[in-house]
């Protein structure tokens, strides 16, 4: 894992990069989790350099004081800043609240961009109010709950929901609340319009979390977003159908 230092922390994120000559991508993991959600998409560094990071309280890197909502998701915008003007990454992919963070970065931070991948993810990121509480009260409930069917898997191994499941009791319940939490208050509908650079809107066929039609809302408010659909696949398509997921994405790549 490399470091940046800034804003008084450090970020931690991996790079993939076997000689690529085309734009950077830079990862984004959603609530609770942590950079190896994209270990899949390293398959593509003989193309494009991929960088996956760690949000802050996430995996490796340091955390950073700050509530629920719009505080929460500037330090993870500026985490993803960091890492991009580090590694000179051009194209931020988001999934779920990374998804948010990286719209947010459209938006509010002066980044230049290549393009957009928002995977699994929306506009508005309304939480069950159920999944709240129990990530207040019974975390257990909470993580059994989201690795329930076509949350956030369809069909995968059962390897990968035990090591998912693993990942979110490591980051912890604080951190995934304060996650889950932001992404409740995340709400960019009548922004998206002013989002000019290329993007990939992509879902899992079976996502219950931001099912399909939340891509099909990304695709047609955005000037010049796209969609993909992943089939036999939930809210984590690219590790449960890396294969398919590195395709679109790829594809989507060669034309930024």
């Amino acid at each position: 894992m490399e470091r940046v230092t800034h804003h008084g922390r450090e970020t931690a994120y991996r790079v993939s990069d076997r000689g690529a000559d085309g734009p950077g991508v830079l990862c984004v993991h959603g609530s609770g989790g942590n950079h190896g959600v994209w270990k899949a998409q390293a398959r593509l560094a003989d193309e494009y350099p991929i960088v996956a990071v760690d949000l802050s309280g996430h995996g490796e890197s340091g955390d950073v004081d700050a509530r629920p909502g719009p505080e929460t998701l500037a330090a993870y915008a500026d985490d993803v800043v960091a890492v991009a003007e580090e590694t000179g990454a051009s194209v931020v992919c988001g999934n779920s609240l990374g998804g948010a963070v990286a719209l947010w970065v459209a938006l509010e931070r002066d980044l230049s961009l290549d393009g957009l991948v928002l995977a699994g993810t929306g506009a508005k990121l309304a939480v069950l109010q159920d999944l709240l509480d129990w990530l207040a009260e019974d975390f257990d409930r909470a993580v059994a709950f989201l690795h329930g069917e076509d949350r956030l898997f369809h069909d995968a191994p059962d390897e990968y929901v035990e090591l998912s499941e693993a990942a979110m009791r490591e980051c912890g319940r604080a951190t995934a609340e304060r996650d889950f939490r932001t992404c409740h208050r995340f709400d960019v509908r009548d922004r998206l319009g002013e989002i000019g650079v290329p993007a990939l809107a992509v879902v899992g066929e079976y996502d219950g979390l931001t099912p399909p039609r939340y891509h099909d809302y990304l695709a047609d408010e955005m000037p010049r977003c796209e969609r993909a659909l992943i089939e036999d696949a939930a809210h984590l398509a690219m590790l449960e159908q890396p294969a398919a997921f590195n395709a679109a994405l790829s594809e989507f790549l060669s034309r930024v």
